[in-house]
């Protein structure tokens, strides 16, 4: 076994620094984009689509849900190229402030009562420049971290960008429970806002970390040596397709599992199981606690044997788990509710835990921005985009038949484990490996 050189307590000190920077920004981003998730489910049909009927207003809404995620990947090309020619840093500070912006926005819209037609519009428009923005942040975040950090912590450190995911559902769904209980009967008249417009405090807290963090080493090394790609995202394409489309569908399977975790469950608990709208949320913040202790053990781990191993075993749970986890939902015991949220949440965090590390080290530096944001988005949008709307749709047509949902979650989970299996059966044409957990995964 080779030795692991000690990483400089000054470069250690910056690595944790772009990786709470990370974790924060995402944290922001996931909160932003995960209010709306809840919003969604709760508050929307019938601020936003008063004149149809209600089952059908929160397909309605989750429709608008998934215009957000549609236009991740024009944001991830956008913001691909420049961060893969200008640099990290610049780019994460315009993601970050373009999509808490939106988000204040939103809280100040007028309601379908006030304006009629014009409020759903207003809110798609906004949403789909959120999408824009959202899909250049995650991408970027995942890169600053990871580059950031040394060879053998890959794993570790880059899991703290992820961490904002159910640090922002954390939050999120903390905020609107809490505005839920201080507003009582004047939350569907004006109380949904507050957790909209907070978002502007949020985002100067976020731009404050972000702006200390120094930019990515291996970046910074690359403009020293002029060796950027005249086409970043060409390259990525012409080059490096498998690798996409593996990114892609490991991140299908898993944004479809969370999504109906953070936003559907709250939806079908409510509509179909009875349950209170607090209780439910209650559910989805015990989840996502777990789900960082989770995230940070399953990375970890993945430094130690490997990340191919660690998310074999994730996309296996996903395509295994739903008709339990439904089961249990169906049963109408609360304890047993919480349990299948909580079951979900770290069992899912196989896959979530390393992807940060899986994704960049499949890369060259040089087009990194660009392979890690559009396979991530793509995979966002065809996953968790959707998987809300049709999870309602599914429910919709069938009469409310469970196992229609848990269905279309096992067939995520089926490509997920898919794309991973596909990737041990070829050798990148992209370069030499970044990292040999990468040369593992492609040998293995």
């Amino acid at each position: 076994m080779s030795q692991i050189t000690p990483t400089p307590p000054a470069q250690l000190r910056m690595v944790r620094k772009a990786a709470v920077g990370s974790a924060v920004g995402t944290t922001i981003e996931a909160y932003d984009f995960q209010i709306y998730g809840v919003a969604s489910a709760l508050v929307f049909s019938t601020v936003f689509f008063s004149d149809i009927p209600p089952s059908l207003g929160v397909v309605f809404s989750f429709a608008t849900l998934s215009v957000g995620f549609l236009a991740r990947p024009v944001g991830a090309m956008i913001f691909g190229h420049f961060g893969d020619k200008v640099g990290r840093k610049q780019l994460l500070i315009i993601a970050l402030m373009g999509a808490g912006g939106c988000t204040t926005l939103m809280g100040l819209l007028p309601t379908h009562a006030q304006v009629g037609i014009w409020a759903p519009v207003l809110l798609v428009a906004l949403r789909l420049l959120q999408g824009i923005f959202h899909g250049g942040e995650q991408g970027g975040a995942v890169l600053m971290a990871v580059e950031h950090a040394p060879a053998h912590r890959r794993g570790w450190y880059g899991s703290w960008a992820f961490l904002g995911s159910p640090g922002g559902t954390l939050l999120a769904a903390g905020v609107m429970g809490i505005t839920i209980t201080a507003t009582g009967e004047n939350f569907l008249t004006w109380g949904w806002r507050i957790p909209f417009v907070i978002s502007f405090i949020l985002l100067g807290v976020g731009m404050i970390i972000r702006s200390t963090v120094t930019e990515s080493p291996e970046f910074a090394k690359l403009k020293k040596s002029d060796g950027h790609a005249k086409a970043p995202m060409i390259e990525v394409i012409k080059k490096s397709w498998r690798l996409v489309l593996v990114s892609i569908g490991v991140n299908l399977g898993f944004n479809g599992f969370v999504w109906v975790l953070i936003s559907y469950s709250l939806a079908y608990g409510t509509q179909y199981l009875g349950y209170e709208r607090e209780f439910m949320l209650q559910g989805t913040q015990i989840g996502s606690v777990a789900m960082i202790v989770a995230i940070l053990f399953f990375a970890r781990l993945s430094d130690k044997i490997g990340r191919m191993k660690v998310m074999l075993g994730g996309a296996l749970f996903i395509l295994l788990y739903p008709f339990p986890m439904f089961a249990l939902l169906d049963s109408a015991r609360p304890s047993l509710a919480i349990a299948a949220l909580v079951i979900g949440f770290v069992g899912a965090s196989a896959v979530f835990g390393p992807l940060a590390a899986f994704l960049v080290e499949l890369f060259p530096t040089k087009v990194a921005y660009s392979g890690v944001s559009v396979g991530y988005s793509l995979g966002a949008v065809l996953g968790g985009g959707l998987a809300p709307f049709i999870a309602s749709l599914l429910m919709e047509v069938s009469g409310g038949q469970s196992w229609t949902v848990a269905l279309y979650l096992a067939l995520g989970g089926a490509i997920s484990l898919i794309s991973l299996l596909f990737l041990r059966s070829f050798r990148s044409t992209s370069g030499e490996a970044r990292n040999p957990q990468v040369a593992e995964t492609r040998a293995s």
